[in-house]
């Protein structure tokens, strides 16, 4: 039993190692050095995206943040900023104001001024393709013979070119849409000036009051529309680009440009409108149901004096 009490005891200390490869330490730091890195190129970027008067400003910002925000001075922001000390140009040392409050920063823009001047500048140049039509005529002998037959003038749609019969001088074989030979020469001059404007253009045909209707019910107004696209093949045939036609109708005696002799000569006509672009956005949005609202304000007296025909009996149709 002595011998048992003297038994020495013994403690054995179980030593622990690192996992080594098995370990997930180097994992924790890893990820430390991969958010360091993050945070780095983060910080890159942002230096190189943001101006000069940005990094300046920022700087100044956290030199003195409370003083700024409070009492103002270098870089402090308007009532409107989000943060205290911001604003539209950070490089300011006297502190920022409210666009809206600096007249020399203002940037208004009109629009109805706008408008305007763009229908001014339209309508000059509408002006400048009417002259450049008259000195085209003037220097052409075959089309100077026909001078009184051409009437141009602006209206509130644009450019109207109206070319009109004479007494004995018609722009169209009777009762068809055949047209004569210098009439398709006039055309053809026209159609080549039109393509200096980019506006588009209308045409439309019109007939004097005197009856007519054939057996298959073809009427004025089918002669008229047929005039009208008659017309429209010339001009393309003289160069006019074909994109360039908008609308192309027929009003037969609806809109008499002499409306005390409705069978005077010079209601049978060719109307050539070039539209401005107010009229020209009326027609694409209404389906170019619009009418000529200038084709019955032509004054006659602008047109060759023509006495009415007297014809014995029905009236003859030309």
């Amino acid at each position: 039993m002595a011998e048992e009490g003297l038994r020495p005891i013994i403690v054995k200390r179980i030593k622990k190692h690192g996992g080594g490869h098995h370990g997930g330490a180097w994992k924790i730091a890893y990820a430390d050095f991969v958010t360091a890195m993050m945070a780095f190129f983060l910080l890159m970027w942002l230096l190189g995206s943001t101006t000069k008067g940005d990094l300046n400003g920022i700087s100044e910002y956290f030199k003195t943040p409370l003083k700024v925000a409070m009492q103002g001075g270098s870089g402090s922001g308007d009532s409107s900023s989000v943060i205290q000390g911001g604003g539209t140009d950070l490089t300011r040392k006297t502190g920022q104001v409210k666009a809206s409050d600096n007249p020399t920063e203002q940037k208004t823009y009109n629009l109805n001024a706008a408008k305007k001047a763009l229908e001014a500048e339209e309508k000059e140049r509408l002006k400048n393709l009417k002259q450049k039509i008259e000195q085209k005529i003037d220097a052409n002998p075959v089309l100077t013979k026909f001078k009184n037959q051409l009437l141009l003038d602006i209206t509130s749609e644009g450019l109207r070119i109206q070319i009109v019969d004479e007494q004995n001088r018609p722009m169209f074989n009777s009762a068809r849409a055949e047209l004569q030979p210098y009439f398709k020469e006039i055309l053809h001059e026209i159609g080549f000036v039109l393509n200096d404007v980019p506006n588009r253009i209308g045409l439309t045909g019109h007939t004097d009051s005197t009856p007519y209707m054939s057996e298959t019910g073809y009427s004025n107004w089918e002669l008229s529309a047929d005039r009208a696209n008659a017309s429209r093949r010339e001009l393309i045939v003289g160069g006019m680009a074909d994109a360039k036609v908008l609308r192309v109708v027929g009003l037969a005696s609806a809109a008499n440009l002499d409306k005390a002799d409705p069978f005077n000569p010079i209601n049978r006509r060719i109307s050539i409108l070039v539209m401005n672009k107010r009229t020209e956005e009326s027609v694409i949005r209404d389906g170019g149901r619009q009418i000529e609202v200038g084709a019955e304000e032509g004054a006659v007296e602008d047109a060759p004096a023509a006495p009415a025909p007297a014809p014995s009996g029905p009236p003859v149709r030309k």
